[in-house]
């Protein structure tokens, strides 16, 4: 189900208010300009506690290093696999510095040879092998794709004796089910009130062949309705036409939680030109809107200056002699309250504008060789075992 306060109308109009392109930057520039953005607020430098709700994959290394270098501390972990808000994890964040900022993002490979989203090369591999990143995301959305195709391949569009007629699959049209992809049918066909197909025009082996709507004829402008001929509605499958049906834990936080963000939308999602793109655009939206509440309400967080930011994550494959991945950032919104109790959120152009404003010149900055060879120089400390 949906979140309570994100219908999935809201959803779908959602996703086309996120800016990319146009906003994103390197993670070497937004490390230093959201620190320096902190100061602005009135944190305090050296005061400052960092967390990240990241995936555990080891792309996300790299933010965290620039983080750690930034901010002079590892930054705290608040996140579950695929970028979510562990929610429980704020009374101990808070405990742990005078000043909170905190990140969430949601992260996808992009591969530059191939230009494809959700890939990523994986350099630990034998083969340095190009796969699937986020991994979680791309592995949710593994089922609904296989069941978008069978359906795209499965109707089909057909003019006879003067008729527009549809030939859909018996599985498509067994309302029972307890899940998968199920046809909007008012869209296609003239249902009864139950929401009951009609009597075919002709009944099949694996099929039944009904008159199509007026509706659907008229939207499907692209089609070319050929005399004695039929051709599956592929990319005319459109979002609006279609939903699924999922069996998964409804349980804050828990396995499917992801899943279960996403499935609102997921329609758009498959029917995107990058599904793992507009996957972990969608879960970084809804995620912001479900993490920033709890924030707001947690009295761990109370008298104290707060900084959450949501973003996308987009780690750019490294090339075979390149250690990291040249990460993007590309923020998304950000709610803010300092230690008086006044609170605001910044929408995505406010955000933006306001980690512009910051230098990419941190005086504040450390360098983790340097502070590694302290520790390594440093007289042992003997354990008293």
């Amino acid at each position: 189900m949906p979140h309570a306060n994100l219908s999935s109308g809201t959803l779908s109009s959602l996703l086309g208010t996120y800016n990319m392109a146009a906003v994103s930057m390197r993670y070497s520039h937004f490390a230093p300009r959201v620190y320096n953005l902190c100061r602005s607020l009135g944190f305090e430098s050296g005061k400052i506690m960092p967390s990240r709700a990241f995936c555990s994959d080891e792309s996300q290394g790299y933010p965290i290093i620039l983080l750690a270098k930034h901010f002079a501390t590892f930054p705290f972990n608040h996140g579950l696999v695929g970028g979510i808000v562990a929610t429980d994890r704020h009374g101990p964040h808070a405990q742990h510095g005078k000043d909170l900022f905190i990140i969430q993002a949601s992260h996808v490979g992009y591969d530059p040879d191939s230009k494809q989203f959700g890939m990523y090369r994986r350099l630990q591999t034998s083969q340095q092998n190009v796969t699937s990143n986020c991994g979680k995301i791309c592995n949710a959305l593994e089922w609904y794709l296989n069941e978008y195709e069978f359906a795209q391949n499965n109707i089909f569009l057909k003019y006879e004796n003067g008729k527009h007629l549809v030939v859909i699959d018996n599985y498509l049209l067994h309302l029972e089910r307890e899940q998968g992809l199920f046809l909007k049918l008012d869209h296609f066909i003239d249902v009864d009130n139950r929401g009951m197909p009609p009597l075919p025009e002709v009944s099949l082996s694996t099929a039944k062949v009904f008159i199509a709507t007026k509706e659907l004829v008229n939207s499907l402008k692209g089609v070319d309705w050929r005399a004695d001929s039929q051709q599956a509605i592929k990319q005319y499958l459109k979002p609006e036409l279609f939903y699924f049906k999922r069996n998964i834990s409804q349980h804050a936080e828990g396995r499917d939680h992801l899943e279960k963000n996403l499935l609102p939308v997921m329609p758009y999602i498959v029917n995107s030109e990058s599904p793992a793109l507009t996957a972990a655009q969608a879960n970084t939206q809804i995620e912001f809107d479900r993490a920033y509440r709890s924030i707001a309400q947690d009295p761990a967080y109370k008298g104290k200056n707060v900084l959450f930011i949501s973003g996308l994550n987009v780690d750019i494959s490294p090339r075979k002699e390149q250690l990291f991945p040249l990460t993007k950032f590309i923020p998304w919104a950000a709610y803010i309250h300092d230690e008086n109790g006044q609170q605001q959120i910044w929408e995505q152009s406010k955000l933006y504008e306001k980690l512009m404003q910051q230098s990419i010149e941190n005086p504040d900055q450390i360098s983790i060789e340097s502070e590694i060879e302290v520790m390594q120089n440093t007289k042992e400390i003997v354990l008293p075992f």
